[in-house]
C-alpha cells in the first residue's frame, strides 16, 4: 500500500514536471521571438544607410545646379524688369503678426531688355510671403505667398504688365526633392517588421510548431526538470526572490498598459532629442501650436501621476507608514533633481560643473518637482483600503473625486496662482498679461518681452545665465532673450497635468476589474478637458484667450495634452490589458526602465552606435537613419535589461 502511494506520488510529480517543461518551452519561444524582433529592428534600421547612399548618388536628394544647398533650403533668383530699384522683404507664414525682414535690394534696369537680378537662399520649412516695394516711391509693388521645396531652384519675376500694373510671379526652374520619402521608407520598414513579428508569434502559437519545438529540445529539459523536482532526500527548495525590485503585494494586477504608455512617450522623446531626422515637425514649436515633439513630455508627466496613485496605494496596503513613504518621496525627488542638473550641465574644461552658466531648470528637475508635490498630496489623502468604502451612496458615482477634495482644492489654488501671476504680474517694459514670443512678433513692439511674466520670473529668481540660452523662439521670431521652457511658472502646470494623471490612477483603483466603467470615465475626462481647451483657444492657434504653448506650459496646453493622454490611455488599456491583442512590445521594455533610458541617452548621446561621423550632414536620410538606429539601440538595451531583470529605480 505504501509502495503504491509512493509510485502514485512519483507519477504525479513526473506529470507536474512535464507540464512545467512545456511551460518553459513556451516561455522560451516567446523569449526568442521577442529577441528576434529587437535584433531585426536594429539590423533593418542600419540597412537604411545604403539606401541613403544610393539616393544621394542618384541625385534625388541633391540639386544638380546648387549642390551646396543645405537641408530645408532652396535657391531663389529675384529678377527685376522695372526701371526702379525694388526691395524684397519676407516673413514666415508660421510667424504670427511678425515684421517683414529684408531679403535684398534689386537695382533698376539700366539697359532696356536686360533685367537685373539677385540670388538668395530661402528656407523651405514653412510657407513664406514676399513683399516687393519700390524704393523710389516707397510703394508696395506686390505681395507673393509661396512654399518652397527643399533644394529646389526658383525665380521671382517682377515685370511691367503695362504702364500701370506690375506682376510678380514665381517660376520653378528645378523641381525640388521630396524630403519626406525617408519617413515613408522608415515607416514601411517598421510596419513590415511589426507584421513579421505578428506572423512569427502566430506561427509559434500553432500546435504543430510547438510540438516540433518541444520534440527537438523538450526531452532533455523534461528530464532535467523531473530530476530537479524529485531532488535528493532532505533537500529543501526555497523560493527565488528578486533582489532588485521590492516585492509587489499583487504582481498579477500590474497594468502593462501603463508601462507601454510610458515607453511610447519615452521612445518618441529620445527620438526627438536626438534630432528627429532634422524635420521641423519633430522639433519643438517655435511658440504657439503643437508638433510631435511637444506631445511626449506632458504624457510622461501624466503617466507618472497615474503610477503614483497605484504605487502609493500598493505600499499603503502592504503596511508602509505614511511617514516612511514621505521620506522615500523626498529622497527620490532630490535624486531626480540632482541627476537632472548633472546631466544637462557637463563642462569638462572648467570642471564638471561651472556655476557661471549652470542651468538650473530641466526635464528631470521638473519631473522631480511634479513628482514631489503630487506624491505628497496623494500621501495626505490616499485611502489604504478602498474595498471597505460604501458604494451605494448618492456620491458613489463621483467617489474618485469627492473622496480627495482637499487635494483638488490645493491644485485649483495652484492654478489660480498661475493665472494671476501670468495675467496680472507687472513686467517692466511689457504689457501686463503678455503671452507672446517677443522678437519680431507682435510687429516688433515687445522685442524683449519673451514669455511675459514666465520669462521675467525666471530671470529674476534664477538669473539670465542660469536658464536656457537658445530657446526655440530664435528660429522664427528672431528673439535674443534667454528663456527656459522648463521654468518656474510652467512647473505649476506640470503639477496640474501630473495630478490629472493621478486622477486616472484613482479611476483605475476605484473601478478595478470593471473595464467598461474605467474606459467610460477616462473618456468623460478626456471630453471634459477637450471642451475646456476649445473654449480657451477658440479652436485656433494664435487667437484664443490662452493659446496652446509648450514654452509657457499654458493652461490650454495642459488641458489639450491631458485630453490626448486620457484618450491614448484608453486605447492602450483596451488593446493591452482588456483584450490582450497587443503585448505592448517593444515600447513596454523602455517603459520598465525609463530613468535609465532617459539618463543613458543624454550621457551617451555622442558615442557610437548612437552617433557617428556622417558622410553628408545635410541629408535628412542620414540623420533619420542615425536617430532611428539610436532609438532602436535603446529599445534593444531595455529589452536585454528586462530579460536580465535589471531595473534602475531611484
Amino acid at each position: 500500500m505504501v509502495k503504491g502511494n509512493i509510485n502514485k506520488n512519483i507519477d504525479a510529480t513526473s506529470v507536474t514536471a512535464v507540464e512545467k517543461a512545456q511551460e518553459s518551452e513556451m516561455a522560451k519561444s516567446k523569449k526568442y521571438s521577442s529577441m528576434y524582433y529587437s535584433i531585426i529592428v536594429l539590423l533593418i534600421t542600419i540597412c537604411l544607410s545604403p539606401l541613403k547612399a544610393e539616393l544621394l548618388s542618384s541625385g534625388i536628394f541633391q540639386s544638380k545646379h546648387h549642390p551646396n544647398l543645405k537641408m530645408d533650403e532652396a535657391f531663389l533668383t529675384v529678377i527685376n524688369e522695372l526701371d526702379t530699384d525694388v526691395e524684397v522683404s519676407w516673413v514666415s507664414q508660421w510667424c504670427y503678426q511678425c515684421l517683414y525682414q529684408q531679403l535684398g535690394v534689386i537695382p533698376a534696369v539700366v539697359n532696356p531688355g536686360q533685367p537685373t537680378s539677385g540670388k538668395f537662399i530661402v528656407n523651405t520649412q514653412h510657407g513664406i510671403t514676399f513683399q516687393v516695394n519700390s524704393t523710389s516711391f516707397n510703394l508696395d509693388v506686390c505681395s507673393v505667398p509661396f512654399h518652397f521645396g527643399e533644394q529646389g531652384n526658383y525665380s521671382l519675376w517682377v515685370k511691367n504688365m503695362n504702364n500701370t500694373a506690375v506682376n510678380c510671379s514665381i517660376v520653378t526652374n528645378t523641381v525640388p526633392v521630396n524630403s519626406y520619402i525617408p519617413i515613408l521608407v522608415a515607416f514601411l520598414v517598421f510596419a513590415g517588421l511589426g507584421l513579421l513579428y505578428v506572423l512569427g508569434r502566430a506561427i509559434f502559437a500553432l500546435d504543430l510548431v510547438r510540438g516540433i519545438l518541444f520534440r527537438i529540445g523538450g526531452t532533455m529539459e523534461t528530464e532535467r526538470l523531473i530530476n530537479s523536482e524529485l531532488g535528493s532526500p532532505g533537500r529543501i527548495v526555497t523560493p527565488m526572490t528578486d533582489n532588485i525590485l521590492p516585492p509587489s503585494p499583487n504582481p498579477a494586477k500590474r497594468l502593462r498598459s501603463l508601462d507601454t504608455f510610458r515607453g511610447i512617450s519615452l521612445t518618441i522623446m529620445v527620438f526627438v532629442n536626438y534630432g528627429g531626422g532634422r524635420y521641423w515637425f519633430f522639433k519643438h514649436e517655435s511658440w504657439n501650436g503643437l508638433t510631435v515633439a511637444d506631445l511626449v513630455f506632458p504624457w510622461f508627466v501624466f503617466i507618472m501621476g497615474t503610477s503614483i496613485a497605484l504605487s502609493i496605494n500598493s505600499m499603503l496596503r502592504s503596511g508602509f507608514s505614511r511617514t516612511s513613504l514621505l521620506k522615500k518621496v523626498m529622497w527620490r525627488s532630490l535624486q531626480l533633481f540632482l541627476i537632472g542638473v548633472l546631466v544637462i550641465n557637463p563642462n569638462y574644461c572648467q570642471g564638471f560643473l561651472s556655476w557661471d552658466n549652470l542651468r538650473i531648470p530641466g526635464v528631470l528637475q521638473r519631473l522631480a518637482w511634479s513628482y514631489f508635490v503630487v506624491a505628497c498630496l496623494d500621501l495626505l489623502v490616499a485611502r489604504a483600503h478602498l474595498d471597505v468604502l460604501p458604494t451605494d451612496g448618492w456620491w458613489s458615482s463621483c467617489i474618485d473625486v469627492l473622496l480627495y477634495w482637499p487635494a483638488w482644492i490645493f491644485v485649483l489654488i495652484l492654478e489660480i496662482i498661475w493665472l494671476c501671476l501670468t495675467l496680472l504680474l507687472p513686467v517692466p517694459g511689457c504689457p501686463t498679461g503678455y503671452l507672446g514670443p517677443g522678437g519680431i512678433g507682435d510687429m516688433g513692439m515687445y522685442a524683449n518681452c519673451t514669455g511675459g511674466a514666465a520669462g521675467f520670473v525666471d530671470r529674476w529668481l534664477l538669473g539670465e545665465n542660469h536658464i536656457y540660452q537658445t530657446p526655440s523662439t530664435r528660429v522664427i521670431y528672431a528673439t535674443h532673450m534667454p528663456y527656459d521652457p522648463e521654468g518656474v511658472l510652467g512647473s505649476i502646470n506640470s503639477i496640474v497635468i501630473a495630478f490629472l494623471g493621478l486622477q486616472a490612477g484613482k479611476i483605475i483603483l476605484h473601478y478595478r476589474d470593471l473595464h467598461s466603467s474605467i474606459i467610460s470615465r477616462l473618456l468623460i475626462w478626456g471630453f471634459f478637458l477637450g471642451v475646456i481647451s476649445a473654449v480657451l483657444t477658440k479652436c485656433s492657434t494664435n487667437r484664443g484667450f490662452i493659446p496652446v504653448n509648450k514654452n509657457l506650459w499654458s493652461l490650454s496646453y495642459v488641458t489639450t495634452l491631458a485630453c490626448f493622454a486620457f484618450v491614448l490611455l484608453v486605447l492602450i488599456y483596451y488593446t493591452v490589458d482588456v483584450k490582450k491583442w497587443w503585448s505592448g512590445a517593444p515600447f513596454f521594455y523602455p517603459g520598465m526602465n525609463s530613468i535609465l533610458v532617459y539618463v543613458g541617452h543624454e550621457v551617451f548621446e555622442d558615442y557610437f552606435p548612437f552617433r557617428w561621423r556622417m558622410v553628408n550632414t545635410q541629408s535628412h536620410v542620414e540623420h533619420l537613419t542615425q536617430n532611428l538606429v539610436a532609438v532602436s539601440c535603446w529599445v534593444l538595451i531595455s529589452y536585454v535589461l528586462y530579460r536580465k531583470k535589471i531595473f534602475w529605480k531611484i
